[in-house]
């Protein structure tokens, strides 16, 4: 049973890595005003939505079978403070860190209707932030981080995420006009009938 926890914990890491890539990746496309990676907009939006969801069971997944895992050995107050854990406490402590920052995100996430938007916004760039203390978590610790594989993944990774950060820099990134600039719109035209 224990080997299956490790296992388990090990390949639900790799593919929270993964899965939050592509999470960010989508964040990303859907601020364009264009389709997004041949899709129309409200499809990355939605894609970005439930890939997100799918990341956070992996790293509720994660975390739990460490938490069970004899060899992990980890203790619940590792799961919340950053960098007071006895293996390898700085690797398991960017992990710790990932998921609080992950935990802010889905908590206000959830609140957003409460939290109001711009407060919301805040909160959610730290997924920027969230991303690559993830990526570091995943190289530093654990059985694999000198797998070559685990390397190459790593790698699609930090592409895929620098691809989607340099075309947002962009000037061809056409950015999706703010809720405020498409309510003046219709506005303007009225008042430009009523003058006519």
């Amino acid at each position: 049973m224990s080997d299956a926890l490790w296992y388990f914990a090990r390949g639900s890491g790799v593919i929270s890595l993964v899965l939050l890539t592509v999470v960010v990746a989508l964040g990303i496309g859907s601020r364009s005003g264009k389709p997004a990676f041949g899709l129309p907009r409200f499809a990355v939006s939605l894609l970005h939505r439930n890939a997100a969801l799918l990341s956070v069971v992996f790293v509720a997944g994660h975390v739990i079978s460490l938490l069970f895992d004899p060899y992990a050995q980890l203790r619940l107050f590792d799961v919340v403070l950053p960098f007071v854990g006895n293996y390898r406490p700085v690797w398991q402590g960017f992990g710790t860190l990932a998921f609080d920052l992950l935990v802010a995100i889905v908590v206000t996430s959830l609140l957003r209707h409460r939290l109001g938007a711009r407060t919301w916004r805040v909160v959610h760039w730290l997924a920027y932030l969230c991303w690559p203390v993830a990526l570091m978590h995943g190289l530093g610790t654990g059985s694999d981080n000198g797998t070559w594989w685990l390397w190459t993944i790593s790698i699609a990774c930090a592409v895929a995420v620098v691809a989607a950060i340099g075309w947002r820099l962009s000037t061809g990134f056409s950015r999706f006009p703010a809720r405020a600039e498409r309510q003046v719109a219709p506005r303007l035209r009225k008042e430009l009938e009523e003058v006519r």
